[in-house]
């Protein structure tokens, strides 16, 4: 493999992010969510505004950017337990979505982003992590399962374009280990 690394993704980064972000959605989701909402997803805006904050890095291989994490404070309606009420770590809880093109998949660059949005965030004072995942999405579950993070119990169901889409939430440890 070439070398590999993550960075800080910059304003240089947004049209292979916004890419990154359509191509694998269009690819990963397409029997998930009707073709009305993968034509719509994030604009350039949301993005900019995520790098802007510094809440995205960036995967490379050799020359290429091959994946990427948003990684940041999680908003309370985001962490809430199922009932609407906080957990008492709400404050130290991070939203964390990370996501690799499938062509660049199972070379550890998921694992590589996610260890240093991790690292980051615990230097900020983040003691846990939570990400949404569509419950038929076998393969994030299984990422985020072998990163230590499990399903924590909360579920929503988000309107995709008139389909329902159910998405579980997991949760777990910062302190992601890479293997050698």
């Amino acid at each position: 493999m070439a070398d590999a690394g993550v960075h800080t993704a910059t304003a240089a980064d947004l049209s292979e992010i916004v890419r990154i972000h359509r191509e694998t959605w269009r690819l990963a989701y397409a029997q998930l969510l009707p073709q009305e909402v993968l034509d719509t997803l994030d604009t350039d805006e949301a993005w900019a505004l995520a790098v802007q904050q510094g809440a995205v890095l960036k995967a490379t291989e050799g020359e290429w950017t091959v994946g990427f994490v948003v990684a940041s404070k999680a908003p309370d309606d985001e962490v809430a337990k199922a009932d609407g009420t906080l957990p008492a770590d709400a404050e130290t809880t991070a939203l964390v979505s990370v996501l690799v093109e499938p062509r660049w998949g199972r070379r550890g660059h998921g694992t590589r982003l996610v260890a240093e949005a991790a690292r980051r965030l615990v230097e900020t004072g983040a003691t846990r992590g939570i990400a949404w995942v569509p419950e038929a999405d076998k393969a994030s579950k299984n990422f985020y399962e072998r990163l230590g993070w499990t399903g924590d119990g909360t579920v929503r169901t988000l309107d995709a374009g008139g389909r329902p889409l159910r998405e579980i939430r997991v949760s777990g440890p910062l302190a992601v280990r890479l293997d050698d």
